[in-house]
């Protein structure tokens, strides 16, 4: 698939240390880390909204949801949501002890966390998600309605501010959260053409 090839050419980098990329990485996570300091309410917006959006909460409302699909006859679309959170929820820590690559180390940090860097977790997890409330909802939707677009937003709102919050914080690279996005989108994309559930879910 398409969407392999800048995943792997971005692991390839970082793999290389590429120096380009780590200076463009360092830049960013420099300007955010020095807004960050001196604005504690941000920090504070932030942190919630990365907690929110973590891993294990998305998972514990995926598995909501398939108990949902499942009383609701759509068993098809709950083998997929529970195939699509699986699968991405390990390959995102076997990537992350290949590539090994450290977190940021910065000076007077706002925020710490465990572990490897690449790819993100929470970016990966959180596009996932916004993959699976996709798929699941919006052929239950109207074209053109108000329910279609929050639907649309809040998908966007969970992949894209919960990438930028790991940033934001200082304890990812934008290459690692990058990396989350492409590999997230490539399971969605994979596990919904091996399934067949986007024409199914789209008949109804």
């Amino acid at each position: 698939m398409l969407l392999v090839v800048p995943f792997a050419l971005l692991a390839l980098l970082v793999l290389g240390n590429w120096s380009p990329l780590r200076r463009l990485d360092l830049a960013i996570t420099n300007h955010l880390h020095g807004y960050a300091s001196d604005h504690p309410v941000w920090v504070r917006v932030m942190s919630l909204w990365t907690d929110a959006f973590a891993p294990m909460p998305l998972r514990a409302a995926a598995l909501v949801l398939v108990i949902w699909l499942v009383r609701d006859g759509a068993r098809r679309l709950a083998v997929w949501v529970a195939t699509t959170m699986v699968l991405g929820g390990l390959l995102g820590p076997l990537l992350k002890l290949v590539v090994g690559r450290p977190r940021p180390d910065l000076p007077d940090p706002v925020a710490q966390a465990p572990g490897l860097a690449f790819p993100s977790g929470h970016a990966l997890n959180a596009v996932l998600a916004a993959g699976v409330l996709l798929v699941v909802f919006l052929p239950r939707t109207r074209p053109r309605s108000a329910t279609r677009a929050a639907v649309w937003l809040g998908a966007l709102s969970i992949a894209l501010v919960t990438g930028f919050s790991r940033v934001a914080l200082g304890v990812h690279w934008s290459s690692d959260v990058l990396a989350g996005w492409l590999l997230g989108a490539t399971v969605v994309v994979a596990t919904t053409t091996a399934l067949d559930v986007w024409p199914r879910a789209r008949s109804g």
